[in-house]
């Protein structure tokens, strides 16, 4: 029999998706969901297609992800309850408060300007491979047989698999943690529970299916602060599959949304601005949410293979989507 999971709210957000409760606050969802290390895919998907009982969702939990570490369960409580957390879950945000930067004056001034920055040797060389590892047996692809990249089990280019030692080391490192802190202004941030990504060469018959520049945030005018980010698993050109944003858009998005008189700025052809960002093996390229971004098709002989997280604060504002 295992332990019960002792986490607030959770009843309430299992109820809240089975017509059995009312909403639940958004913000509340989020945190819980991040800090029992489950990805909103296989959350939604267990809930509207399996629909289990509760004490069905609460297994599916534990036998998905286990139980979720005491220290960021203690810091959601407090969080939730507006308490400061315990001595353990503050010794470990105040160690990395004082760490020395990992982002100089000179990535800060570049993350101002551009809206982007990369950090370099976010996890090692060996938490890498192990990624990768993960990646091809996700996919049932080997990296030595080009026919299997396009039977690869993938949805588009993404990799829905949530859970595992190899995807923890760059959501657990200190580095990362640090780099982020910095962005925000604050250590008390959560790691979002992201998917893997696996982006191969275009052939006949097989097209990029990722997603053209856009945003995955509302447009709804402030738009708040938050970040995202990608770590290439390999030696990244800039013709394959890499990051591509609008560098410094977000400085002008709020003149550019007033210019649009009523039209669409989703459908808006924001091409010419486009830089294609290389990097190597371990690069962890973090963007603003207001800043227009993609993966681009990839016209290389070589696989783009990468895992999606980024951190945030639990103070962060949520807009309704536009």
């Amino acid at each position: 029999m295992s332990e019960p999971l002792e986490i607030a709210c959770l009843e309430e957000f299992w109820a809240s998706h089975t017509g059995n409760g009312p909403p639940l606050d958004e913000m509340v969802g989020k945190l819980l969901l991040d800090t029992l290390g489950l990805g909103n895919q296989q959350v939604f998907e267990q809930l509207y297609l399996v629909k289990p009982d509760y004490a069905g969702f609460v297994q599916w939990i534990i036998e998905t992800a286990g139980q979720p570490d005491p220290r960021l369960v203690d810091r959601y409580h407090a969080w939730l309850y507006d308490m400061p957390p315990g001595e353990e879950a503050k010794a470990q945000l105040d160690a990395v408060a004082a760490m020395p930067d990992v982002l100089d004056a000179a990535a800060l001034a570049y993350w101002d300007e551009h809206g982007y920055v990369v950090l370099p040797d976010a996890i090692s060389a060996d938490e890498i491979d192990a990624v990768k590892a993960l990646l091809w047996q996700t996919i049932g692809a080997s990296p030595d047989d080009p026919e299997s990249w396009y039977r690869a089990r993938t949805n588009g280019i993404m990799v829905p698999h949530f859970q595992g030692p190899a995807l923890e080391a760059a959501r657990r490192s200190p580095r990362v943690h640090k780099a982020f802190a910095q962005l925000w202004g604050s250590e008390n941030l959560w790691v979002l529970i992201d998917r893997m990504g696996f982006n191969p060469p275009e052939r006949l018959g097989h097209s990029f299916s990722g997603s053209d520049i856009h945003w995955d945030a509302s447009l709804v005018q402030p738009i708040p602060f938050h970040t995202q980010a990608v770590l290439y698993l390999s030696d990244t050109a800039e013709d394959q599959g890499a990051f591509r944003c609008v560098p410094g858009f977000h400085k002008r998005i709020d003149d550019w949304l007033a210019s649009l008189d009523g039209a669409n700025p989703r459908e808006a052809d924001l091409s010419a601005g486009v830089k294609h960002v290389a990097g190597r093996a371990g690069d962890l390229i973090i963007w603003r949410q207001d800043l227009p971004h993609a993966a681009s098709p990839n016209r290389s002989d070589k696989p783009r293979l990468a895992q999606y997280l980024t951190y945030y604060s639990p103070d962060m504002v949520i807009r309704p989507w536009r």
